[in-house]
């Protein structure tokens, strides 16, 4: 068994493969040159796992590709997979968000797209219907436009009930279903809109990311554009744990695929100045669900370092002892074989990385 990092850029897919314990990388020749790929997934639900892409072509619009053979070859459909229907006005400008659904239901697969909506897949991702109960929701005339676009860039499955669904989006904030996508209701109680007149609304947060703890379903925590949160109640309430954070400015955030509690952080400076702070290139790891957070940059480059981490460019892979991984808008991407400890440069100059994911294969 080896690991497979996919790398989105905004000019093609890269994928990194190691079968050394992550020790060392090969790189595939790039996959869709000038398309911007600003969402991958690595469905391993099935065997062999399904790989997906968001694709965005300056000729040809946006499309979903997948593979069967963990990139060797790729299925592209003659029609764009996701498509908003005709009576919306409305065109597909890119997918943001490709993810799985939860083990209990094998088929199902959510992508979320800009502008903000939600579609669903029951043939692993060969074809999308449109949530319509989200786009109908009174509040979508009101859900602005952030500086990466009006989109749905969070999909969150509940892994212990199918019929749970949160979304996050920018700029609009989280919204949460609790019937399998018949109806939804903003949760951003507590998530802080220092841009608005009304800096506590019930909706309008820009929320860059969410994730879920791995141990407690009812854990979260979220990136926000200023605000870095936990909720303890599945997003009903949200409380700060920026404390510790050198800024709680970001846009990436995730959690350890099976520890509770510990959760990873790229912070940069600020809105108007995004660089991390003091151009100092570190992961922030928490091992106590926010309460304290450490710096982590043992082998990442020294300073003076200038590159950002996009919300989709921090993840990790699913092996016992997890990988971390992050790529930069400078074209670096780094990974970690021991949860943070240390860091190993896996590619560096390729084009601005937007997203990346990885997962023993």
């Amino acid at each position: 068994m080896g690991t497979l990092l996919m790398i989105g850029t905004n000019k093609g897919l890269f994928l990194a493969r190691s079968d050394d314990g992550r020790a060392t990388w090969s790189i595939d020749p790039v996959h869709y040159p000038m398309n911007g790929v600003y969402a991958v997934a690595l469905d391993t639900r099935s065997s062999p796992p399904r790989l997906h892409a968001s694709l965005t072509s300056s000729h040809f619009g946006p499309t979903v590709v997948t593979s069967d053979d963990l990139g060797t070859t790729w299925n592209e459909p003659e029609a764009a997979p996701v498509a908003f229907p005709s009576d919306t006005g409305e065109a597909l400008r890119r997918v943001w968000a490709i993810t799985p659904g939860p083990a209990a239901q094998p088929g199902v697969v959510y992508a979320g797209a800009e502008p903000s909506a939600l579609f669903r897949s029951e043939d692993n991702g060969a074809s999308y219907a449109m949530v319509r109960s989200l786009w109908d929701h009174p509040h979508r005339e009101l859900w602005g436009e952030g500086f990466g676009g009006q989109a749905i860039h969070t999909v969150l499955p509940r892994p212990d009930d199918p019929a749970a669904l949160l979304v996050a989006m920018s700029t609009g904030g989280v919204y949460r279903s609790a019937d399998a996508g018949s109806s939804w209701s903003p949760f951003n109680t507590g998530i802080k809109a220092y841009f608005l007149p009304d800096p506590w609304p019930e909706q309008g947060q820009c929320v860059h990311k969410v994730t879920r703890d791995a141990a407690d379903p009812d854990r979260l925590y979220a990136q926000n554009h200023h605000g870095v949160y936990r909720s303890d109640d599945g997003g009903a309430t949200w409380t700060s744990i920026a404390d510790g954070l050198p800024t709680d400015f970001g846009f990436a955030i995730v959690a350890h695929p099976h520890r509770g509690g510990v959760v990873y952080s790229y912070p940069i400076e600020a809105d108007g100045m995004r660089f991390p702070p003091d151009k100092r290139c570190a992961v922030y790891r928490s091992t106590d669900a926010g309460a304290s957070w450490e710096a982590l940059s043992d082998g990442l480059p020294g300073t003076p370092y200038f590159g950002a981490v996009l919300r989709d460019a921090l993840c990790t892979d699913d092996a016992e002892v997890a990988g971390v991984y992050f790529g930069t808008r400078n074209g670096d991407v780094y990974a970690s074989p021991d949860e943070g400890d240390t860091w190993r440069l896996v590619a560096s100059h390729l084009p601005d990385v937007l997203c990346v994911r990885a997962a023993e294969v």
